[in-house]
């Protein structure tokens, strides 16, 4: 069988990396000549936006995938005919604005922050009335790890913030939400509708990226409510693959924030954790197999990205459960260069673990 990709960077490395043990062969599009995902495929170079770049690359393949929920649906319309493509169309461009997103929350009955649309400053202005500082305004469509996104703490900023957001155009306002913490639910569905769905982590972030990721952070009914939210919309969705959820967790509810049509930065604890990895389940389901299970494979697990540098390979090594991962990114600030993912038999040793690993770790934030 052969996978076409549509992306070639961390994630759909780690999908050829979980694919190819299957028998699966991949092929990448992808505009850069250095993408990560080389090592484990053929790569075509070419704009994720070029039709004709996506047909390419889709001949000769059993199906399409794609790794950035930023491809444009447009880009899919050719394919979509001659070819089973997973995620689809639908969940891919609904995942892409922030409006339709919350609207299909609404439709399947999931709660959400209070939330207005703002085309214009008066309407940004109006908006800020109504919900209450502070809220947050974003850009309906774009923006990733905390950027296209601006905090407003006082009426008198909803101009700076339109000044920083509007020239895009259309901004979506949110209620800032009073959360515990911030959980994740990663589900996958296949092709004759049967699902998996792994335990939640509980994420931390800083900086509007994700540093951390723990499991097991829910108890029996906080997990049956993740897998219920999760449920709902992958039956909605007709979906085929990965998805992850993103959740507000306020104590009484769960929240919804955000979904990814893809496999997720918060479930990559999955590779050594979980007995089926939430790459291998998306390759599986992509491609018409049946999904492996998504129990934890031992004890307690957690992952944490490299952000901006990766840390010394051999310090790393030396902590017993841990798991280095390197995206063969070049260093940046603000970038995902790698993860390290940390095991371990109890919690008490977990902790031990995790706190040699973090000392490790010497990102940029």
């Amino acid at each position: 069988m052969k996978l076409a990709v549509l992306g070639g960077g961390q994630l759909g490395r780690m999908l050829g990396l979980a694919g190819i043990p299957l028998g699966v062969e991949f092929r990448f599009l992808d505009p850069s000549g250095t993408a990560g995902a080389a090592a484990v495929g053929e790569l075509v170079l070419g704009a994720l936006s070029d039709r004709t770049a996506v047909a390419a690359v889709a001949r000769g393949c059993d199906a399409i995938t794609y790794e950035w929920e930023g491809v444009p649906a447009t880009a899919l319309a050719d394919v979509v005919a001659t070819h089973e493509v997973a995620p689809g169309p639908r969940p891919l461009a609904i995942s892409q604005d922030r409006v339709a997103e919350k609207s299909l929350c609404s439709d399947l009955g999931l709660g959400t922050a209070a939330w207005r649309t703002a085309d214009t400053l008066g309407e940004l202005v109006s908006a800020v009335r109504e919900l209450g500082v502070p809220v947050i305004a974003k850009t309906r469509r774009g923006g990733y790890d905390g950027k296209g996104q601006a905090t407003i703490t006082v009426p008198d900023l909803a101009e700076a913030a339109w000044n920083a957001l509007g020239a895009a155009g259309d901004l979506i306002v949110e209620e800032t939400v009073a959360f515990r913490r911030e959980l994740s639910v990663l589900a996958c569905r296949g092709r004759d509708g049967a699902s998996v769905v792994w335990p939640v982590p509980a994420n931390r972030h800083a900086g509007g990226i994700l540093r951390e990721s723990r499991v097991p952070a829910a108890d029996a009914a906080t997990q049956a409510a993740a897998e219920a939210i999760a449920r709902r919309m992958l039956d909605a969705l007709d979906y085929v693959g990965v998805i992850c959820i993103e959740l507000f967790d306020t104590g009484e509810v769960l929240l919804v924030n955000e979904f990814a049509p893809r496999v997720h930065n918060s479930g990559h604890w999955t590779i050594e954790g979980a007995t089926t990895s939430q790459f291998e389940n998306h390759v599986r389901a992509v491609l018409g197999l049946p999904l492996g299970a998504a129990e934890l494979r031992d004890g307690p697990v957690a992952m944490l990205n490299c952000v901006g540098r990766l840390p010394d390979l051999a310090t790393i090594l030396s902590i017993p459960g841990a798991h280095f991962h390197d995206y063969g990114k070049a260093s940046r600030t603000g970038r995902k260069v790698g993860h390290v993912t940390v095991v371990a038999p109890d919690e008490e040793t977990l902790e031990v673990r995790l706190a040699a690993a973090r000392a490790a770790i010497d990102d940029d934030g």
